[in-house]
């Protein structure tokens, strides 16, 4: 039996916890002066004031969220087996999926590996360990990767910024094997993927199925994606048949990317580079009609005090971007936000297409993939929401 340091929560603090909540804040624990002193990431033993067994948690003082649960056991060894066991489930549902060689792998909570972010590229694993925790264990990860799964290169994209309120430092380093380029294939295209520099862990899982679905409808569309980045869209649709692809970002090295991506696959694109918003104002006094015009931002509510703002901006989005589509045609909005609720989104994009005095209907509400499961009592933390519609 492992006997982990207990920690108490606060008299009537219990409740939330009860309920099946993965998490304790700081302020719900009877916090005495040596639990401060435990190294962060350590295991604990949470206890209600009376005397009701939470389980094992992570703990980590310095933290808002200062303790994340590990297992319902409170006796359980988190140890290499553990991890190893943990993660062997979650590739295994991956694989029931179909998910194939390139998926997320591990996505945090709804995994049971709290703060943990695992993407695989083929033979090379990407990880984020976004809580104390999840760096402390890290050589375990890296150890049941490599036993489970024909990886041969890891690499921590370790640069998030809510590492920062859990206390760790910022870096991207590689963890075992060579630094090289990766490659995602996805619907008959091979993308690039460079994993010690490129967005997050270097490619965007949890759009998947809203690019299969958009790309179902692209063979003789005329397409304009929006936000581009690395023309995933885009090329999904060039490759489906589409009669022509235009992509719009601000990032130079982006679209550089993209015609790369494009060359490499024998597909024709076209390429603008400019601020979205300018892009789209000019397109529509130039009278340009698309079939199928996409938009998918980074996110424009990146904290609490953003999201007004940030409502405001993918209201703004949907107003510009109605114009463009022809009578008829299909308009997909998504929003990566963390900050702009479903409800609230879905309200900003009608009330944008409604000012640009277009009507239609909604065909579809999406999430991120199956690959990206969300936690039942963490309903937050499914941050992709798109919508599809058609316009008359």
């Amino acid at each position: 039996m492992t006997e982990h340091p207990l920690i108490r929560l606060a008299p009537g603090r219990a409740r939330r916890l009860k309920a099946g909540h993965p998490w304790a804040y700081s302020n719900e624990l009877a916090m005495a002066p040596e639990l401060r002193a435990l190294p962060p990431g350590a295991p604990v033993r949470l206890e209600g004031d009376d005397g009701w067994r939470a389980g094992t948690f992570a703990f980590n003082p310095h933290s808002l969220i200062a303790a994340r649960l590990l297992d319902r056991d409170p006796a359980a060894a988190i140890d290499a087996a553990w991890v190893a066991r943990r993660l062997e489930a979650a590739i295994a549902l991956r694989a029931r999926l179909g998910m194939g060689d390139y998926c997320r792998l591990v996505h945090a909570e709804a995994d049971g590996l709290p703060g943990l972010i695992v993407d695989r590229y083929g033979d090379v694993a990407v990880l984020q360990a976004n809580t104390a925790w999840a760096e402390r264990v890290t050589p375990e990860i890296v150890a049941a990767l490599c036993a489970a799964l024909p990886v041969t290169a890891v690499v921590a994209r370790n640069d998030a910024a809510v590492r920062v309120h859990e206390g760790l430092a910022q870096e991207v380093k590689l963890l075992r094997g060579e630094a090289r380029t990766a490659v995602v294939e996805e619907g008959g295209v091979r993308f690039a993927v460079d994993p010690l520099g490129g967005q997050k862990t270097g490619w965007f899982f949890d759009q998947r199925p809203n690019r299969d679905r958009v790309a179902a409808l692209a063979s003789g569309a005329r397409v304009l994606d929006v936000f581009c980045h690395v023309g995933a869209f885009g090329l999904r649709c060039a490759r489906a048949g589409a009669a022509g692809v235009v992509l719009v970002d601000a990032s130079a090295p982006a679209l550089e990317h993209a015609e790369a991506s494009a060359r490499d696959n024998g597909l024709a694109v076209a390429t603008r580079r400019g601020d979205a918003f300018d892009v789209l104002a000019a397109a529509a006094q130039a009278g340009e009609r698309y079939d199928i015009v996409i938009c998918d931002p980074p996110a424009f509510a990146k904290s609490k005090k953003d999201q007004a703002a940030g409502l405001r901006a993918y209201e703004r989005m949907a107003r510009l971007a109605a114009p463009l589509v022809a009578p008829g045609g299909l308009f997909f909005a998504a929003s990566c936000s963390h900050h702009a609720p479903l409800a609230e989104f879905a309200a900003a994009i009608a009330s944008g297409l409604h000012r640009a005095r277009r009507s239609g209907r909604i065909l579809g509400t999406y999430g991120a993939g199956p690959d990206h499961p969300v936690h039942p009592q963490l309903p937050e933390s499914a941050y992709l929401k798109a919508q599809f519609f058609q316009l008359d």
